[in-house]
């Protein structure tokens, strides 16, 4: 892609507002726009790899990506979820902290490492916009613990619908539309789920039939899934407000 064409896909970029980008001004993101490629990958595919030097950071576009940890035998564990306007990669870090995969077809828009942190440096409001999210990703990590310490499997179970519903990209989830039917597909295999929430494959599969029994969930396929009503599924989740993305 040539830099005209860049600075144009950034300037119109659907997520740049919910996104770092949107602490900058015109000017600024034509900086970051010089720096800036998209990059395609496939599920299943790698975008990073733990305990190898940061080489980029990037802006999630399209799809969700898994963050996993290897531990010294091999076996990894799913950390977490990146989803549209979600930045991938720890600024200032000469390594990568995680692994990480994409679950779907994903599209990214990537940073090389010191030219962003470049940026960061001669941009305060991006470098504060990174800063922000930042906390915002470590409170939502300890929401999660809680969850994943203390909640019942089927308040895991849907605890992580309840996720899935506010980040479907159909759906832009508001406190005007939140009892709006959320309609999405499962970015993860069963097994996926079981792995990210502590549970056996079967408690997993036993707690969807349950949901989709009592009509809080309905399943239109084994990773198709229609939420009738959100604050339906907040409240089995054990959640007495809602949450917006």
């Amino acid at each position: 892609m040539n830099e005209r064409s860049q600075k144009s896909r950034c300037a119109n970029c659907a997520i740049r507002h919910r996104a770092i980008c949107g602490a900058l001004s015109n000017e600024e993101i034509q900086s970051l726009s010089r720096i800036a490629h998209s990059r395609t990958l496939s599920p299943g595919e790698t975008l990073m790899s733990d305990a190898e030097p940061t080489e980029y950071f990037a802006n999630v576009i399209s799809g969700v990506v898994k963050l996993l940890k290897t531990s010294a035998d091999g076996r990894q564990q799913i950390l977490g979820l990146l989803f549209p306007t979600d930045f991938l990669g720890r600024a200032y870090s000469a390594e990568n902290p995680y692994f990480a995969e994409a679950a779907t077809d994903v599209e990214i828009c990537c940073f090389p490492h010191q030219a962003f942190e470049k940026l960061l440096a001669d941009h305060p409001g991006l470098e504060r916009r990174l800063f922000e999210r930042t906390l915002s990703e470590l409170d939502a990590a300890r929401e999660w613990l809680f969850v994943l310490g203390r909640a019942s499997a089927e308040e895991k179970v849907a605890s992580f619908l309840n996720m899935m519903a506010r980040r479907a990209p159909n759906l832009d989830y508001t406190e005007d539309n939140a009892e709006a039917p959320a309609h999405f597909l499962l970015p993860l295999t069963r097994p996926d789920i079981a792995d990210f929430l502590g549970l056996t494959n079967e408690t997993v599969s036993r707690q969807f039939s349950k949901l989709n029994k009592r009509g809080i969930i309905r399943l239109v396929t084994s990773r198709e899934v229609v939420v009738p009503h959100l604050p339906r599924l907040a409240e089995t989740a054990g959640q007495t407000e809602l949450e917006f993305a």
